[in-house]
């Protein structure tokens, strides 16, 4: 059971929802976007300073091993000799080999530390833009065939690139009225019950985190973003958040959006607004 407090902190977070969606209509230019976010964020870290009073902010970049300490001492474990080691390895290797124009990912991302840069709105184009997207548009704007979204290349180039990136701290910034919309149609799925449980992301990642869900502690949905790619024991491999964002759909027995989806990539830039302070420390390795 959750106790009152809990409860009404939740129930803050649910209003405050209410209220920003009837401010999404708002289309005076003049209007302070990232501030409205900036409530938004306030609330919901303020939720996970009350529910884990113990819990230093800064060390949800963790994960799950930020509130369980029996499963982060197992974690610490296995961090020292990281089950990702050869397939950041690897990801340096793709990066690093020229495409057929004899052009690199370097000629896109510089020296791969971009992480930070990522998601971001792209107002000429109306969309959020996130590193395996840029990844595979890279590609093609070289002469390459795109990579699949899930698992494989694309997972080992954005873990190297993540790697690269540890250390920067997540700023996602929503300012102007088309990033509010995406950050608002992220925000409106992250809130939004779906498939055959009737479950939303909040339910699993906000109500019922520090609670056991049959062996499994859920995780606690603020630092989500901050250390993908994943290598999951469950895959045996690599895997990118969207690969994630789609298991999460089917065990809840809804329809998995597709990766890179307009649906998942507000997602990301919702989840990683409210991260906003934390470190990228990726990639990660989880159970």
């Amino acid at each position: 059971m959750l106790t009152t407090k809990i409860k009404l902190t939740l129930s803050l977070v649910a209003a405050t929802s209410l209220l920003a969606g009837c401010t999404s209509s708002n289309s005076d230019e003049s209007a302070d976007y990232q501030a409205l976010v900036q409530q938004d964020i306030s609330t919901f870290q303020t939720f996970f300073k009350n529910r884990f009073p113990d819990v230093e902010i800064e060390d949800y970049k963790n994960g799950v091993y930020a509130i369980d300490e029996n499963a982060r001492l197992q974690w610490e474990d296995i961090e020292e000799f990281p089950p990702y080691e050869l397939e950041v390895d690897d990801g340096k290797v793709l990066y690093e080999t020229p495409f057929a124009n004899g052009k690199s990912y370097a000629d896109c991302f510089g020296d791969g530390a971009v992480r930070k840069q990522y998601p971001q709105f792209d107002d000429k184009r109306g969309e959020v833009v996130t590193l395996e997207l840029a990844i595979n548009e890279c590609r093609e704007a070289n002469g390459e065939k795109p990579l699949k979204y899930k698992k494989g290349n694309i997972a080992k180039l954005s873990a190297y690139m993540a790697f690269q990136s540890r250390g920067q701290i997540v700023a996602a910034r929503v300012s102007s009225e088309g990033a509010y919309n995406a950050y608002m149609g992220g925000k409106e799925f992250f809130y939004s019950k779906r498939g055959q449980m009737n479950l939303s992301c909040a339910d699993c990642h906000m109500r019922a985190t520090g609670y056991y869900l049959r062996a499994d502690v859920p995780s606690p949905a603020i630092g989500h973003v901050t250390h993908f790619p994943v290598h999951r024991s469950k895959w045996g491999q690599l895997g990118t958040l969207h690969r994630r964002y789609g298991g999460c759909n089917q065990n809840i027995r809804a329809k998995a959006f597709k990766p890179q989806s307009e649906e998942y990539r507000n997602l990301e830039f919702f989840q990683t607004v409210m991260s906003n302070g934390l470190e990228f420390n990726g990639p990660g390795s989880r159970k």
